[in-house]
């Protein structure tokens, strides 16, 4: 059962109900804007949805490591595929975890000069061989969750009284989804507890599945506390581009994962709903904003209104072994 520092929870069914709607709309709104993060139930995603992809998780990294290797993301000038452990930075040191990183399935872009260099982030995913059945499994949970996310999103825009339809056309052509399957492997040799250190989202909204290992952790008052599974429900958070697009009202909170201790594994499948790299992020009218303090600027985290240029941004943050084959003049810039 959740801790008395559990998040919200919200049921996404309820905003279908003529006599629950209003108060799923407040409690959505006060969620959103005072802490960033909610459970979200009645989403429609069946529990055998879940532990299937969560078994083809474990199923990954229980290949041998060459079969995992063989998609390294130092293989993609696309950051697509799996990364070893500890060769993923957040803040500048190693999380102790690793992953395969899947987006969009779509054609390799190469920016001719002048282009913006986030074309790069589209491009084929990479596949284990043997594994195949995990290409059609994760390519259907990015569009089943898109449309979770989708529906959240109108929602959310309603609840802070803007138009629901706000974003729609930002989503309607090639929007940018991303899918993580990750492992945090048990306490590092060097005793570090990093599974994944602190940060916001860079994109719109984030959907975690995670399974009953507990790790997450959660900025409130000044402190984190934990988040602890609940079963049925996807951790939701808000990126920085709602930030950016609600002019501060909405904020992007920072969030961590606390390695499991000994030898204990955790898996989670973190989805990223996010618009197509060109878009730019516009403010949502609405009366909100005369209650809006205006975006943090902070001189270690530049935010950007363009999408395409938060993702990067992120992108060559995290995974410099991959810039520095592939881009190394984005590392210089």
């Amino acid at each position: 059962m959740p801790s008395a520092h559990s998040l919200p929870v919200l049921d996404l069914s309820e905003a279908d109900d003529p006599a629950l709607r209003a108060s799923f709309l407040e409690r959505l709104h006060a969620a959103a804007r005072d802490s960033g993060f909610l459970h979200l139930t009645g989403h429609g995603v069946t529990t055998a949805e879940t532990a299937r992809i969560l078994e083809l998780t474990r199923a990954f990294f229980a290949l041998p490591e060459a079969d995992r290797l063989a998609v390294s993301n130092l293989n993609s000038p696309h950051f697509r595929g799996y990364t070893r452990i500890g060769h993923e930075l957040t803040g500048g040191a190693s999380d102790w975890r690793d992953q395969l990183d899947v987006g969009a399935e779509r054609p390799a872009r190469t920016p001719e000069p002048g282009d913006p260099a986030y074309l790069w982030l589209e491009g084929p995913n990479q596949w284990p061989a043997a594994l195949p059945e995990l290409r059609t499994a994760v390519l259907e949970w990015q569009t089943r969750l898109a449309a979770v996310a989708h529906r959240l999103l109108r929602e959310l825009l309603a609840s802070i009284g803007a138009p629901p339809d706000f974003f729609d056309a930002a989503f309607a052509d090639r929007p940018h989804l991303h899918t993580k399957l990750i492992r945090y492997p048990g306490s590092a040799p060097t005793g570090a507890d990093q599974g994944v250190g602190a940060h916001k989202d860079y994109g719109f909204l984030t959907l975690l599945l995670q399974d009953a290992v507990g790790g997450l952790q959660v900025v409130r008052d000044g402190a984190f506390v934990d988040v602890p599974p609940l079963p049925g429900a996807f951790v939701v958070n808000l990126g920085e581009l709602l930030e950016i697009a609600t002019e501060g009202y909405l904020t992007a909170t920072d969030h961590r994962v606390v390695s499991p201790r000994g030898s204990v594994e955790r898996y989670s499948v973190p989805f990223f709903y996010n618009p197509r790299l060109d878009a730019v992020v516009e403010t949502v009218p609405g009366d909100y904003l005369r209650s809006a303090p205006g975006i943090a600027h902070d001189a270690r985290n530049p935010l950007h209104a363009q999408y395409g240029r938060n993702e990067l941004k992120g992108w060559v943050r995290a995974h410099p072994r991959v810039a520095r084959r592939w881009h190394p003049e984005l590392l210089a810039a």
